[in-house]
């Protein structure tokens, strides 16, 4: 049984979950005693109303925020850089509905793969600009985590799964949970963003030495 335990709410379209998913993992490699965190993810849909056939990101953030991406975009790199990874958020020019990739996720918490197929898809879709709406992706990427290629295409193409998957992510929103990555520590405290590693590493000792209850957002 694991001495603590983190539940994660995110979306592998969402570059700022790759960023805080990543934060986490160096801040648990930091540590003696890896093993003893449990870590469990929650599907969360970024936007629930992306066009099946996706979308043009620049277009679709420049619709959503009424600027270019480009200042946004600038800031995002350098903190990926500050945790190690070189992001060019122009490589993926193109938003894709995640549903299919949630639905994997979800299926690995049984595999005992999830959070490593998790980090894997957002790295597919940022550091490698893959569709991950992509049965044949999902089928490549799932073959690492412990899938084999017709669990995977039956999975990701069943309307009963999906309809599923869509109906845990509406609890996230229902909750209170309004951005992604969102991460809740032991039941205690939550971090809500992508943190800099220093509070990943403050929350890990709380949660693994038994402190008191806290919070921390953006």
């Amino acid at each position: 049984m694991a001495d603590a335990q983190i539940d994660i709410f995110s979306d592998p379209v969402c570059p700022w979950c790759l960023v805080g998913l990543t934060r986490l993992n160096n801040a648990i490699a930091r540590f003696e005693t890896p093993g003893a965190i449990g870590i469990s993810h929650h599907p969360f849909l970024l936007d629930a109303n992306t066009p099946e056939q996706g979308e043009d990101v620049v277009e679709m953030l420049q619709r959503k925020y009424g600027r270019s991406p480009d200042e946004m975009w600038e800031r995002l790199e350098n903190e990926a850089k500050s945790s190690g990874l070189e992001l060019d958020m122009r490589k993926q020019k193109w938003r894709n509905p995640s549903q299919k990739a949630l639905a994997l996720i979800v299926a690995a918490h049984e595999k005992g793969t999830q959070h490593a197929l998790a980090l894997a898809l957002s790295h597919a879709c940022y550091m490698e600009a893959k569709n991950i709406a992509d049965t044949e992706v999902l089928q490549d990427i799932g073959a690492a985590h412990g899938f084999n290629a017709k669990e995977v295409a039956e999975l990701v193409n069943s309307p009963e799964v999906i309809k599923a998957v869509e109906a845990k992510a509406r609890w996230a929103p229902e909750a209170g949970i309004t951005g992604v990555p969102f991460f809740v520590f032991n039941n205690e405290f939550i971090l809500s963003g992508a943190q800099p590693e220093a509070v990943f590493d403050a929350a890990l000792k709380k949660i693994l030495s038994g402190q008191p209850r806290a919070s921390q957002s953006n």
